[in-house]
């Protein structure tokens, strides 16, 4: 099945190669130790006998001088091919638990992450299967189960692809999957209600599986949806349309804005809403990872002090922990509270919550001014996350972890050995990297590593607008033999570069 499913590499513009600096015989050993040490059922598409050619006909080669970092950056691609299934029905998604049939709740992250994979049809075949009717003439039943963001993940996407097409042809599908959200959990006034568990977020704090709360995550998601429904009915063309969704999404800014601000915790929260009981109309007196999210979609107004919120990320009684961010502040006396269950949303480390937070940083950091957070807090987020990809000293990504120890809390079973509920390589690429995609021709490359701290790395075979691009740092000039300092190259030729680690906009011809 393999051999079938890798038998043409993905066109790449002008007959570039897709590595123009790195040598993927050098990022071998990962995958064979990866391959080695994995006790292997060939349950998924691709078996680990093939995983190294599915690498190297997809995936943007990256080095850099933390080993840690490095690994897991491979690990992940590794493993996300692990979770590439045929569905009974003949479809190819993507799963979150190995072995099981796709869940809905990670789509975004699937997408998030697979928007840099070389070969487009692995993401085209995840939106299809999710969104296009199938064999019954309907999408899956699990579709409106868990929350998402799925059309901001599919525009974030084109923003790397350029595939207009692939938008155009989706474009109804995006329409009915916005509009199944406002049949299933839509208010009168435009806001959403959600239970934690179908956010994905269980067991914690402020939830519950049975109160209609106002939520920060699905208000935000729909916020989301909504900017890239109208930002692509734009780009098709479409201007009554793109109005509609710039109204939806007005609606869901003032919503968050106005009743999930807690002014005195400057926080984002929850708002229990009991219909009946206007007096329970209140704010959780917590505050939960889940107040980061809106940044992901850049929601906030600037210069209305929301970005005071992000002190509570480096604060240890916050969300500070030695193992990374937890999913509530700890200074809370149900920080941690005891459930007889599995999957406490309460205060343990989360990588579906974890790569959340890290985008909304780095959106933040490389779109807004502000004082409460820098490129060493990324960064550091970031080698935190890799240090807590390992169990037994193996890379190992699993559901939650304590965030004193870095345990992992969820017995070592198959099916979340490989866990594809959040991202990593998105956030070395668009973040340490900094890789921002953008419309039109252009590129911005803004690193979000602090001075100082690697004289070196390379990422290498981005296909990015159908050319294939290399970013590299290089602080004496002697290990890539560029020239010194940032380096960006388009198809194999220079065309931008600074002396120091900064922000350059670059022109693509």
């Amino acid at each position: 099945m393999g051999g079938t499913l890798l038998a043409a590499a993905p066109a790449v513009a002008g007959g570039a190669q897709p590595l123009a600096l790195l040598d993927y015989a050098r990022f071998r050993p990962h995958v064979d130790r990866f391959n080695a040490q994995d006790p292997e059922r060939p349950l998924n598409l691709i078996p680990n006998s093939a995983a190294w050619e599915w690498i190297t006909r997809n995936v943007p080669a990256f080095e850099c001088p933390d080993p840690e970092i490095e690994e897991i950056y491979w690990f992940r691609w590794w493993s996300y091919r692990k979770a590439l299934v045929r569905t009974p029905e003949g479809a190819i998604s993507a799963t979150e638990f190995y072995a099981r049939a796709p869940v809905s709740s990670a789509v975004g992250h699937h997408v998030m992450e697979g928007r840099w994979l070389r070969d487009r049809s692995w993401v085209d075949q995840i939106l299809r299967y999710w969104l296009s009717p199938g064999p019954g003439g309907t999408p899956p039943k699990d579709l409106f189960r868990y929350s998402g963001w799925t059309i901001w993940a599919a525009y974030e996407r084109w923003l790397v692809t350029g595939d207009t097409a692939a938008l155009r042809d989706m474009f109804d599908d995006f329409q009915t999957y916005y509009r199944g959200w406002e049949r299933e959990r839509m208010n009168p006034d435009g806001s959403f209600w959600q239970f934690d568990v179908r956010d994905a977020m269980e067991e914690s704090i402020s939830g519950s599986r049975t109160d209609r709360n106002l939520r920060p995550p699905l208000n935000s998601y729909m916020y989301g949806n909504a900017v890239a429904m109208a930002r692509i009915a734009r780009l098709l063309g479409r201007g009554e349309v793109a109005r509609g969704y710039d109204a939806k999404a007005a609606t869901l800014k003032r919503v968050v804005q106005d009743r999930l601000w807690d002014t005195r915790a400057n926080f984002f929260k929850v708002r229990f809403v009991h219909p009946g009981k206007p007096d329970d109309d209140t704010l959780c007196d917590a505050r939960e990872q889940i107040g980061f999210i809106p940044w992901y979609f850049d929601l906030p107004d600037r210069g209305r002090g929301y970005e005071a919120a992000w002190a509570q990320l480096r604060d240890p009684r916050g969300f500070n922990a030695p193992f990374g961010i937890t999913t509530a502040e700890r200074r809370h006396p149900r920080f941690r509270y005891f459930v007889a269950g599995t999957c406490e949303w309460n205060g343990p480390v989360w990588p579906f919550a974890t790569s959340q937070t890290l985008t909304a940083l780095g959106n933040i950091l490389c779109g807004r001014t502000q004082s409460q957070v820098s490129a060493r807090d990324y960064f550091d987020g970031v080698r935190t996350y890799a240090k807590a990809t390992y169990r037994d000293g193996k890379p190992y990504i699993g559901e939650y972890l304590d965030e004193a120890t870095g345990k992992y809390l969820h017995k070592d079973l198959e099916r979340g050995r490989y866990y594809n509920h959040s991202t990593f390589c998105d956030l070395v690429i668009n973040g340490l990297v900094g890789l921002r995609p953008q419309p039109g021709n252009r590129l911005v490359v803004q690193p979000l590593i602090p001075a100082g701290e690697w004289d070196w790395f390379a990422l290498d075979g981005v296909a990015y607008h159908g050319r294939i691009l290399t970013v590299l740092w290089d602080r004496t000039g002697k290990r890539y033999g560029k020239g010194r300092g940032l380096v960006v190259m388009v198809d194999d030729k220079p065309v931008a570069r600074a002396a120091k680690l900064k922000r350059l906009t670059v022109p693509l011809a």
